[in-house]
């Protein structure tokens, strides 16, 4: 039913830090259900979540289990910053859409921080403010245009020139933009949260379970697994990540290799208010803090999907990725701790696809999720149990299909 990927591979700086266990069954004879959501990491458990919420009865399947995938090897830099700029989306897709897109990121943004405070779940959320440092897309003077282009629609941005940089931050660049409103957290257990969420609310969890089929008909639709039993569902949302299922339109959609290393605990070699920090530049690097003090950066992306060409290169990749490091902020250590790769998908305008299928309408998906798949998984569990209520969402247009 769809490409296998072997996600992620290397050692994922989350291996240090406990998660909650996410008991599943085993399925042993065929079942029913509103919903089935296939895919048991972040995407889908955020859907589980709030489609318990609004009382339907749910099943989630996964091949490996909860928590694995690509969820295990995101870097969550929960960012509104959508990775096409707001000056150069609007050239795409027209500035209305490109400033609504934008708006509903930072929404999303804020809605999940409202929604980890609202359940309790501890993960490790801290908020945190971000920069974007001039690169090779944009200089200086598109820098500024970019900034001007998010306070005409209603998103704050500070531009700050070279010196401004160095005196606050101690980053030796052209310029940087200076954004507020995002937030880091450990995916892995902001992910079991939700799913434990969902389970005290009935929701059922079967894995390892590889759906096989899908037929899907006016009233209902049939998913055969790999041993026998088969399930019905009213609704099916596939949140596969970055794993396509053949009956998903692939147009527009590619998958990249990304890498990324996490340096030793070092608090007191931080830089001032910790900010998430990303270059406008292709590839460009990109970096976070966890609360114990690690640095956590990656970047180097190549357009490539060979698993195994990927993980030869995360030592080599690593080494690239420190050095580069370290020319932004010479005091840290930059040596890896962790390293690790992974695989995740793309769209042009870097705009996910969200929503039901084409002539598919009880079949959802959430796909192309480049560098904002947290803010984009809050974005398609607000938009698809709306569609499934009956409901439209004013933004789902925007991410649909065939828009």
């Amino acid at each position: 039913m769809s490409r296998k990927l072997d996600l992620s591979s290397g050692r994922p700086v989350w291996s240090a830090y406990r998660a909650p266990t996410v008991p599943t069954d085993s399925l042993t004879r065929d079942v029913k259900t509103d919903v089935l959501i296939v895919g048991m990491g972040i995407s889908g458990a955020m859907m589980a979540e709030a489609l318990t919420a609004d009382g339907h009865r749910v099943i989630c399947i996964d091949r490996r289990g909860p928590l694995k995938g690509s969820t295990a090897a995101t870097t969550a830099l929960v960012a509104f910053e959508i990775d096409q700029p707001l000056s150069t989306l609007s050239k795409m897709v027209g500035r209305a859409s490109a400033q609504q897109a934008w708006r509903r990121s930072r929404l999303a943004v804020s809605n999940l921080a409202g929604r980890i405070a609202e359940l309790g779940i501890n993960c490790g959320l801290s908020r945190m403010p971000s920069l974007y440092l001039a690169g090779t897309m944009l200089g200086p003077s598109e820098l500024r245009d970019e900034a001007e282009a998010r306070r005409l629609a209603g998103i704050g941005a500070i531009c700050l020139t070279r010196q401004q940089l160095a005196e606050k931050f101690g980053i030796d660049r052209q310029g940087a933009i200076l954004g507020h409103g995002n937030i880091a957290l450990d995916p892995r257990k902001l992910t079991a949260g939700l799913l434990l969420k969902s389970l005290e609310r009935k929701a059922r969890f079967y894995a390892p379970v590889e759906a096989t089929m899908i037929e899907d008909s006016a009233e209902a639709v049939v998913v055969a697994t790999r041993d026998g039993p088969t399930i019905t569902a009213r609704h099916v949302v596939l949140a596969t990540g970055y794993e396509l299922v053949d009956i998903v339109p692939a147009a527009a959609h590619r998958i990249i290799s990304t890498w990324a290393i996490a340096t030793r605990p070092q608090p007191r070699k931080l830089w001032p208010d910790a900010a998430f920090i990303w270059e406008a530049s292709e590839p460009y690097l990109y970096m976070r803090t966890t609360v114990d003090g690690r640095v956590i950066c990656g970047g180097e992306d190549e357009d490539f999907i060979d698993e195994a060409r990927r993980d030869e290169l995360i030592a080599d990749k690593s080494t690239r990725i420190a050095e580069k490091l370290g020319l932004i902020f010479p005091h840290l250590d930059t040596r890896p701790d962790f390293a690790w790769t992974g695989s995740f998908g793309t769209t042009t305008t870097g705009l996910p696809y969200i929503g039901a299928i084409p002539r598919h309408p009880r079949i959802h998906a959430v796909l192309g999720y480049g560098g904002n798949g947290i803010t984009f998984s809050q974005i398609a569990s607000e938009i698809v149990p709306a569609s499934i209520n009956g409901l439209d969402d004013t933004d789902a247009r925007l991410f649909a299909f065939n828009r």
